[in-house]
């Protein structure tokens, strides 16, 4: 969310102002795009990450004041359990060798966070679910003591008006009570954002919709909670479930949920603002001192921080941003798809993986979307959350025959969207030695198919078959995911199991690894 927010409560007028505010920004934002007021193409990306913390057991570790004290970085920040932080990548320009400078940059900044994380006995795992993460973990008393997440969590909770249930059901089932959000909080991320003009936004982010599904499958690194092995991507289901307003019978009657898919391709970014003004009622009634309107009578550039405000607590899976930097506002598509990890090149190749192949789609003049029901990509986005990279999903038949086939994702990936990735890449203007490297990363993984979700389930069962009990082996595999992972190669590349060394079976999440992250370990 960003918004720095004081912790208190709001009377009833407050909610009503802050409609009449989120109106009137809509109004200013509907007339700077008739103006044309929106910078122009820029080629611009920017990238965030969210991590856990975990100590040398793999247990989570509730010390990110601590760790953020030493990091000391503007680059890095709070996110809402005490056990998690975010980095956040300067925007780049795509072109050139831009994947290779993102690896280096992360690796050096990440490794930089890895070594101050260990002198509080800490590590940083890049991780979409901390395999070790327990009930006790998610509680209050473990919210990041930041007064947005408070009142957040105090509001959606007032909103449910009674606790949130969780239940997923997938290879086992799990189901548990919650009296906050701190669950939510197990669910770390990679977001990617691309700027782009509001003539492009639609085409932008109907490719972004199309192509979440195959995100995922290629992807997922999210296969256990609390102990119970889930869905091969269990962040989706966790995610709307803990941030639920709505109680039984409002989901019985239809409410939308705060965290969706969506329900429609559209044909322009204010649909989608409008969209979270219709639907959603306000979380954090929090009205800025700024008068929109005015300020775009006078000639200059409205923040529109309400619709801001608004927009940051509405959890599309690929969410439309409105900022302003410069004095010039632009719109961005931020998708929020991925899990974090397994290593620095998995992040990077799944970025160059998804800019290219969003590029390509958004080129198209027969696109995706006018061949794929809108349902069925709601439907693949499920499938692939569920299987992950053994899914299968509907897609498009080439050639003048049309219809849907459903497709093995790893087959769909290396006959059709690969060579279409790598085709935006080259649009984009990305260096061959670049594109060929991140995308033959996304090919191995197919061929292979081996994914982080993958090799944690792998890597699980066989220290269940070893004689390990359930906690020691999620422990022993955290434990060895985390080393391996600050080896900086490739998940496909990873030997299965929990291998012979002292990270089987004492494991250090911070010491048996250094201060290592890639190839900038020696920084």
């Amino acid at each position: 969310m960003g918004e720095k927010v004081v912790a208190g409560g709001f009377d009833l007028s407050d909610r009503q102002r802050y409609r009449r505010k989120l109106h009137e920004c809509l109004e200013v934002l509907e007339r700077l795009l008739e103006e044309k007021r929106f910078d122009r193409p820029k080629n611009m990306m920017g990238l965030e990450i969210e991590l856990n913390l975990a100590g040398a057991d793999g247990l989570p570790r509730m010390v990110n004041a601590q760790v953020l004290e030493r990091i000391a970085s503007n680059d890095f920040q709070t996110e809402l359990g005490m056990f998690n932080l975010e980095v956040n990548v300067l925007p780049h320009r795509l072109g050139g060798r831009v994947f290779d400078q993102l690896a280096e940059e992360l690796s050096a900044g990440l490794g930089y966070a890895h070594r101050q994380a260990l002198e509080v006995g800490a590590g940083v795992v890049m991780i979409g679910i901390l395999p070790t993460i327990s009930r006790t973990d998610l509680v209050t008393a473990n919210l990041s003591a930041v007064d947005r997440y408070s009142l957040l969590n105090e509001q959606i909770l007032m909103m449910r008006g009674e606790d949130f249930v969780l239940d997923i059901e997938g290879v086992e089932r799990l189901t548990w009570t919650s009296g906050s959000i701190v669950p939510e909080a197990a669910c770390t991320s990679v977001q990617l954002h691309l700027q782009v003009t509001p003539a492009r936004f639609a085409d932008v982010w109907n490719a972004a919709q199309a192509v979440a599904a195959v995100q995922i499958a290629v992807g997922a690194n999210s296969p256990f909670l609390f102990g119970r092995e889930l869905w091969r991507e269990s962040r989706p289901p966790l995610f709307q479930q803990a941030t639920d307003t709505r109680p039984p019978e409002l989901q019985a009657q239809g409410v939308r949920p705060r965290t969706w898919f969506g329900e429609r391709w559209v044909d322009s970014a204010y649909e989608l603002f409008a969209e979270n003004v219709r639907y959603f009622p306000a979380l954090l009634p929090i009205c800025d001192e700024e008068e929109p309107l005015r300020v775009l009578a006078e000639g200059g550039v409205p923040s529109l921080q309400e619709l801001v405000l608004h927009n940051g607590t509405v959890y599309r899976w690929n969410r439309p941003v409105y900022g302003v930097a410069d004095g010039v506002p632009h719109l961005r598509v931020e998708n929020r798809v991925l899990p974090a990890g397994p290593t620095v090149a998995d992040v990077v190749a799944n970025a160059a993986f998804y800019y290219g192949l969003v590029r390509t789609l958004a080129d198209e003049q027969r696109p995706v979307w006018s061949r794929l029901p809108f349902a069925e990509a709601e439907a693949n986005f499920d499938a692939a959350c569920r299987y992950g990279i053994d899914a299968r999903l509907r897609w498009p038949r080439r050639g003048r025959g049309g219809g849907l086939a459903s497709v093995p994702a790893v087959r769909l990936v290396l006959e059709e969207l690969l060579p279409m990735a790598a085709s935006g890449l080259d649009a984009w203007g990305i260096e061959p030695a670049d594109r060929d490297h991140y995308l033959g990363i996304i090919e191995e993984r197919c061929r292979r198919r081996v994914n982080g979700a993958t090799w944690q389930v792998d890597t699980y069962h066989r220290a269940l078959a070893g004689g390990l009990e359930r906690d020691a082996a999620l422990a022993a595999t955290t434990r060895r995911y985390s080393e391996l992972s600050h080896r900086g190669d490739p998940v496909h590349t990873w030997p299965a199991g929990l291998g012979g060394g002292a990270a089987a079976a004492h494991g250090a999440v911070g010491g048996a690894v250094g201060g290592a992250v890639g190839p900038a370990a020696a920084d």
